[in-house]
C-alpha cells in the first residue's frame, strides 16, 4: 500500500474523487496528507471531512518557492509519502520536490496534451481555448511532473468530442465528471501497483 500526498489550489474535485476511490478501494493506497497553496481552498474542508491532515503552504508565506518545497518536502517526509498527486494545484514544483520525487509526482491537466499546456493553462482558460481553437475532441491528461508547466511523460489520456453547443464551462463540466476524476483514480490505482 502506498503513502499518498495530495496537492491542491482550489475546490478539490479531483481531491474528492481520489478520497471516493480510496474509500471505494480502487487503487491500493491512502491519503496521508494534503496540501493547499491557498487558506481559502475548498478542498481544506474535504481534507477535514475525510480525516485527512491538511497543510497550507502560500508562496506568500515564504521567501520564494524553493522555501516553500523544502517545507513541503519536511512533511511529506513525515508522513512517507511515497506518491504526491497535483489535484487542481497551481504551482510549479521545484527541485526539493522533483528531485526527491522523480517520476512519483502526476498531474492531472484537462485537455489533450501537448497542445493546450502550458503557462496559464488551467481550468476555464483551457476550455476557452479549445473552443477559440475549433478543436474537435478536447478531455484530461495525467502525467509525470518534471518542473515544467505540463511538460512530463504522460501516463493515461482520454478524449470525448467537444459538442458544437458546448460553452467554456459545459465542456469543462463534461471533462470533469467523464474523464477527468475516473482517469485521476485510474492513474492512482496504475502506480499503486507499480
Amino acid at each position: 500500500m502506498k503513502n499518498i500526498a495530495v496537492m491542491f489550489s482550489g475546490n478539490g474535485t479531483d481531491f474528492q474523487a481520489l478520497i471516493d476511490g480510496e474509500k471505494n478501494g480502487a487503487f491500493d493506497g491512502k491519503i496521508v496528507v494534503a496540501i493547499s497553496s491557498n487558506n481559502e481552498a475548498y478542498g481544506i474542508r474535504r481534507a477535514k471531512a475525510a480525516g485527512i491532515p491538511c497543510f497550507v503552504c502560500r508562496k506568500t508565506d515564504f521567501r520564494d518557492t524553493v522555501a516553500r518545497d523544502n517545507a513541503v518536502l519536511e512533511i511529506f517526509l513525515k508522513y512517507n509519502v511515497e506518491l504526491i498527486v497535483l489535484a487542481g494545484y497551481l504551482g510549479i514544483l521545484t527541485s526539493p520536490l522533483i528531485d526527491n520525487y522523480k517520476r512519483r509526482i502526476i498531474n492531472i491537466h484537462p485537455a489533450l496534451l501537448p497542445k493546450f499546456g502550458g503557462k496559464g493553462m488551467y481550468g476555464l482558460n483551457v476550455h476557452k481555448a479549445v473552443i477559440a481553437a475549433g478543436e474537435k475532441k478536447s478531455g484530461a491528461t495525467v502525467h509525470y511532473s518534471d518542473g515544467g508547466i505540463d511538460t512530463g511523460d504522460i501516463i493515461l489520456q482520454r478524449a470525448l468530442d467537444v459538442l458544437p453547443s458546448d460553452t467554456p464551462e459545459s465542456l469543462q463540466q463534461r471533462i470533469l465528471n467523464e474523464i477527468e476524476h475516473p482517469l485521476l483514480v485510474e492513474a492512482v490505482s496504475k502506480l499503486c501497483k507499480e
